[in-house]
């Protein structure tokens, strides 16, 4: 398992190394990663039963980081805006349904995966076209998965406490605190291009180290409940693609108006 998990490593960072440097590829690349995470969303709920429009979610997701690439935005809330249009027509879509049970699950976990996954990971795009994004990008990047790294590496070996057994046996205290300990050194090996000291630097990696392991730990209770080991299997070793980007779920939006207040 390790094995497989370091080749599938190398193996994303030698195409993320390729993509980054131009400011639309990299954008391309996140939203492949957004509709392969939301098919495996979907496809969690479908197997807990639940019924839901999945390729009219996977469509409408994959505009919303489409629209940031080709920066079609033509008004501020231009991601809300869509969100509701989509909300409109999936109500309309129940209306050809035969049966009225089960329209509000349906209508609220396919609105639930758009937002959950297409717009916050949409962030990362945004992150990318900011001043310095390439910087920043690979910023947030290094911090939020040094933060897996540690806890995978410590909390293998040496986890003996529980953190949250009922929603991740496998989890541990001693791999969470090692976590945060891996994003922060990340954040100050870093901090060149967050333009910050020692001290405020290893604060920023603290906390955007708890909202990386906040982020995992969602998905990991949404897996519980769906009662899947992993979101897919598209990454050897890893799992699926959700399982790897769920740590960023939460880091990529609070890390752009993070940032967007500092470079104001």
């Amino acid at each position: 398992m390790l094995l497989k998990r370091i080749i599938t490593s190398i193996v994303l960072i030698a195409v993320m190394s390729g993509v980054l440097a131009l400011d639309w590829l990299c954008g391309i690349m996140v939203t492949a990663f957004i509709v392969f995470g939301l098919y495996e969303f979907f496809n969690m709920l479908e197997k807990k039963g639940i019924r839901i429009y999945k390729y009219f979610g996977i469509g409408m997701g994959a505009i919303i980081p489409l629209s940031i690439v080709f920066r079609f935005e033509p008004t501020r809330s231009w991601e809300l805006l869509f969100i509701v249009t989509a909300l409109l027509f999936l109500i309309l879509m129940q209306f050809r349904r035969r049966e009225s049970s089960g329209v509000v699950v349906s209508i609220s976990t396919t609105i639930f995966g758009i937002l959950y996954v297409s717009w916050f990971l949409s962030f990362l795009i945004k992150i990318r076209y900011l001043s310095g994004g390439l910087g920043l990008f690979s910023t947030v990047i290094l911090i939020t998965k040094s933060g897996d790294i540690g806890a995978y590496l410590v909390g293998s070996r040496f986890g003996k406490t529980p953190l949250i057994p009922r929603i991740s046996p496998n989890k541990s205290i001693e791999g969470s605190a090692a976590g945060l300990l891996f994003s922060m050194a990340a954040a100050v090996a870093c901090r060149g291009f967050l333009k910050l000291p020692y001290l405020q630097a290893s604060l920023v990696g603290f906390l955007f180290g708890i909202l990386a392991q906040l982020g995992d730990l969602s998905e990991s209770l949404i897996k519980r409940d769906c009662q899947v080991k992993d979101s897919g299997r598209l990454l050897p070793g890893m799992g699926g693609v959700l399982d790897l980007a769920d740590s960023l779920i939460f880091t990529a939006p609070a890390f752009y108006f993070y940032m967007n207040f500092i470079l104001r």
